[in-house]
Order: C-alpha cells, then structure tokens, then sequence
C-alpha cells in the first residue's frame, strides 16, 4: 500500500522509486518527552547559534515555520516551505546516499521523522527531526545555498558506487538504530561500532559516491563560512548539535580552508570531528562541486567510465557520442590502446535517447544482456554517426543489405541489416540484424540463433552515471533495508513520567490541569530521581512565582549534578536559559 503524506506539488511530482522511501509522519508517535527535548535543543540553540550561526539561520527558522515550543509536523513545514521552492517528506532513518541526493535534486528535503532519546540530547549518529528540520531546513531559506543544494543532489545521484559503499551504508544504519535504541546490550553496540570502523578504515579505492559523499560531509553536514579565524556555522550536523555546536568553535577543532581537496578527506561518523573546512561564501561552494564533477564518469566518459561501472555492480547507464543510453548491469568491457572497442550487459537492459527508453527497447527485449561494438569501423576515418545516406550506401550498410563491418578492436559484426533508428539530429543510433554473428577475433560474442541483433552506434562513450537513463525503465521499487529503527517501550514508569511532562506542558501552554508544580516536582524526586529535564521545566515554570521551589528544585538538579556526572553540563545549560530569562 502506498504511504500517504501531505503533499505539496514538488512531492507529488516525485518518481516512484523515491516515493516509496516515504513514510507518514504520526504526530501522535511523539512523546511529551520527546516534545520537551525538541524544546531544550532548540532553545539552546537559537541562545547559542544567535552569536555564532550564519546569518541565514535565524531568519530561515522563521521562514521554514520551525517553532522553539513544538516538534514540527510536515503538513506545516511543506505550506511554509512551498512559498520558498521547496518540500519536506518523512523516512526512517537513513536512506541510500542516491536517493538522498536524488530527492534533494527534485528540492525536496528528507527528514527522518524519529527524535533523539533524551540520554542522547546533544548528539546521535542517527538521523532526527532535530537534525534534519533544526539543521537543514533553516539554511535552505538561503536562495544561494538552496541551488547549491539542489545541484549538489542532482549531480550526486549521477555518482558511481562501490558494493562497499552499500555495506558502509547498511552499517552505519544499524549502528545509528540500535545506538538510538533504548536498552540496546553494549557488546551489540561496540559489535556495530567495530564493523563500521572495519568499513571505513577497508573501503579500497574511493569511489565517486565515497568522494562526493565527503564533500558532501564537510560542507552540508560540518561546513564552516566566512574567516578561518572567525568563522561561522551553517552546516546542519553543527547547527543540530549542542555539543558540536561549541566544540567546533573551540581550538581544538582544526580550520581548514575549503577546496577540492577536501574529497579525499574521509570522516568518523562516531567521532567528534578533528577538522573542519571554511567556505568562504556559498558561491565557492558550488565552484568546487562543479570542479569535482568535471573529474566525475558523467562528464569524462571513456574507459575508465565504463571500469567504474563495473566495479559497481549496480545499475548504471553508458551514453555513446549518439545520445543513444545504454543501462544495464555493466559486466564486460574489451579496450584497445586504452579505448573502449566493445561493451556488454549481463540481465536485464534497455535502451533510452535523452532519459527516454526507445520503443521495443526495454527490459523485456534485452532481458539476457546487451553487447555492442564502440568505435569507427576499420580504416575508415568516418563514423558510422557522420554518415550520409550516400556514405552509407557506399559501405553497404543499408536496409536488406547483407553486409560485414569490421570494427577498430578486432571486433566484426557480420548479417543482414533489418533496420536503423535515428536520433533527433538525423544520426543513426541503432542498426537491427538478423542472422548475425559478433566476433573479437576467435570469441564469438552473439550467434544468429540467440534471434535478433541490435547494435548500437556511437563512436565513443560521452558520459557513464549511476542509475538508469529513463527510471521506469526498471522496476526500482524493491528497497528493503536490512534494519529498522526500534520505538520506545512503554513501561507504567515510562507512562507515569511521560504524563508529569505532559502536565508541566498543559500548564505552561494554559491548559486546565489538576496537577500542581509541588506535586509534580514531589513525583520526580521520589519515583524518577534520575531524570533531570522535567526538573528543569518545572525551575523555568516557578521561578519567578515561587523562590522556595525552585530553590528545592536548583539543589536538586546540583546533586543530580554530582551522582550524574554525564548530565552535569546539560543542567547547567539549562540553568543557564532559566537565569537569562530572569535577567531579562
């Protein structure tokens, strides 16, 4: 069944394969708690990010529609976020890394709808609506940095990946679930911690994916702007994190100008990160994305195009100097002084022209593979695609014709032309034999009783990308991730505390309660003494109402302070809010 979700039309005009990464949004799944943690990181932030944030990021939360007071809901954000050229869509958890750029090619923004377990406040490797709505949302109001975005989803859709990749992807998923998890065993937790660094620290030689996948890291997710000395901050995994948000301005972290290099400098996602680079301006951004593209299999083409593909082991497209897209499982390539002479496809394939597949030229007319010879024919200084019709005559190639073409490469394709397919341009693209035999030099590559032979025309390959060329050209909407994310247990304790924080919340939004602030603060203390946010709304709430609780409740929290180390900075931020609150 197709998941439903509020639309705006950038959504709806979303192809299939992307649709199915979507998941509604159920406003009802968040916990009071968890409405209580959106409200601290999101208060600390703002207090924070005001004095260290790009510009960008305060007037963005007010045009995106974020609110300090509650988690965002979807059906809000796209109203909002229509007005700015863009959407918001719910997934869970991390998706590939292709079809996250490919939604943001489309200016959609993915959101993992989850939020991070109160114990994980100021940092989850796992994606949430802090990191995703707090963190990239705002920035994207930034008309410069949203194209920077769109571009940058839509050329690293196009990138190759390595089986590798995959493996580091499902990895770190798990990791992020079962770490974001409550209750997880901790020899489970270093099991995926273990396999993650493995991945990460064997991954071979980068592949497109893994290079634009860094570039990706220290700009969208850690960039710095302005000064090396006195940068600012708009990269979303520093703006969602309060921890990060501090330390990375410390240094302690390394500043490094931004440039190209920076795709060759990989990341821990566990780790606290040693480096980060400064953009000067958003436009620089885009400058060395398009520098890193020009290095890309979409713009050189070539043998080294077609290589890359087949060590991807994935779907892919070549496209030949035609315009003629081959896509397919890319298994063989033979090359000749370091050219392409002949390229083949194991399963299914189809043939498309501009992202379009070729009539009679899908999956099920090539569903054993395709082979075909790339090149000029031997000693001939014309292509077959420079062509006139009276060149063509001249070399027999002609409808009906019986003829023999010997290929640079060594490879000869002899039968009896059936027909020809042009392209918009008057080239021919494709010729149809039948009775044909293919041959590089003793290996016959295609028989005449495997039926009709298809070759494709095209005197080099222009481009190579990951992906199909037409995307309903295949049946894409097969995604099934090997871990989801795990909900809360709902024990009576958990329910008990979730209804204090509900009752703190009814009182501060003017909704009739029965509950006290004594009374509830009587609750904690005696049956959640370990719990240290609630106490710190209840502070807010009487402070300057009632002196004597919030003095009970401040020495509270300091000996919370003291039996809970980890906590300790948390509180005193908080704290912190409530006292700049009174001095205002």
């Amino acid at each position: 069944m197709e998941a439903q979700f509020e639309s705006n039309p950038l959504i709806d005009r979303l192809p299939k394969h992307l649709k199915q990464f979507i998941k509604p949004q159920d406003y009802r799944d968040y916990s009071p708690i968890n409405q209580a943690v959106w409200r601290y990181v999101m208060r600390k932030n703002v207090d924070y990010l005001s004095k260290v944030a790009h510009e960008s990021y305060l007037d963005g939360l007010q045009k995106t529609g974020l609110e300090i007071e509650n988690i965002p809901d979807m059906y809000g954000m796209n109203r909002i976020l229509k007005d700015i050229g863009w959407a918001a869509v719910a997934v869970d958890g991390f998706i590939p890394p292709n079809a996250f750029m490919e939604f943001q090619a489309y200016n959609v923004l993915v959101i993992a709808s989850d939020i991070r377990q109160l114990e994980h406040i100021e940092y989850t490797p796992a994606p949430d609506i802090i990191h995703e709505g707090a963190g990239h949302a705002p920035i994207i109001a930034n008309p410069e940095y949203a194209e920077y975005l769109r571009r940058f989803g839509e050329i690293g859709c196009k990138a190759i990946s390595s089986g590798r990749d995959y493996e580091l992807y499902e990895a770190v998923r798990l990791l992020s679930i079962i770490k974001e998890a409550e209750g997880t065993p901790q020899a489970e937790i270093d099991a995926a911690e273990k396999q993650v660094d493995y991945l990460q620290n064997n991954m071979g030689e980068p592949s497109e994916m893994a290079q634009i996948r860094n570039l990706h890291w220290w700009t969208v997710e850690y960039g710095l702007i302005g000064e090396v000395e006195n940068p600012k901050i708009y990269g979303a995994g520093l703006l969602s994190s309060i921890g990060e948000s501090a330390w990375c301005m410390t240094d302690n972290v390394k500043k490094l100008p931004y440039s190209i290099d920076a795709v060759n400098q990989s990341f821990d996602i566990t780790k606290p990160q040693p480096q980060l680079y400064v953009t000067p301006d958003f436009a620089f951004l885009s400058q060395v994305l398009e520098e890193f593209a020009n290095t890309m299999a979409l713009r050189t083409g070539g043998l080294s195009s077609v290589k890359k593909l087949i060590h991807s082991k994935a779907i892919g497209t070549v496209e030949l100097s035609t315009g003629l897209q081959i896509s397919g499982l890319f298994t063989n390539v033979i090359e000749e002084e370091g050219k392409p002479v002949y390229i083949q496809t194991t399963g299914k394939t189809a043939l498309s022209y501009r992202e379009k597949e070729l009539v009679g030229h899908g999956t099920n007319t090539h569903a054993e593979g395709f082979g075909s010879p790339i090149g000029k024919l031997k000693g001939i200084n014309l292509a077959i695609e420079d062509m006139s019709p009276r060149d063509l005559r001249a070399y027999d190639i002609y409808e009906a014709g019986k003829v023999t073409l010997e290929f640079e490469g060594n490879i000869t394709v002899s039968g009896e032309i059936i027909t020809g397919s042009r392209n918009l341009q008057g080239e021919i693209i494709l010729i149809s034999f039948k009775n044909c035999t293919v041959t590089h030099n003793e290996t016959i590559l295609f028989q005449p009783d495997w039926g009709i032979y298809d070759m494709a025309v095209g005197k080099k390959v222009i481009s190579a990308f990951s992906g199909p060329a037409d995307v309903h050209s295949f049946d894409m909407i097969t995604h099934i991730p090997s871990s989801k994310t795990i909900k809360a247990s709902k024990t009576e304790k958990r329910l008990e505390l979730e209804n204090l924080y509900q009752n703190i919340r009814d009182i501060r939004t003017g909704k009739p309660t029965d509950a006290s602030l004594e009374s509830i603060f009587e609750k904690l203390a005696a049956n959640h003494p370990k719990d240290w946010l609630l106490a710190v709304e209840i502070a807010e709430l009487c402070a300057e109402k009632n002196p004597v609780l919030t003095s009970k409740i401040v020495s509270h929290l300091e000996q919370l302070k003291i039996s809970r180390p980890e906590v300790a900075k948390l509180i005193s931020n908080g704290l912190e809010l409530l006292l700049e609150k009174e001095s205002v």
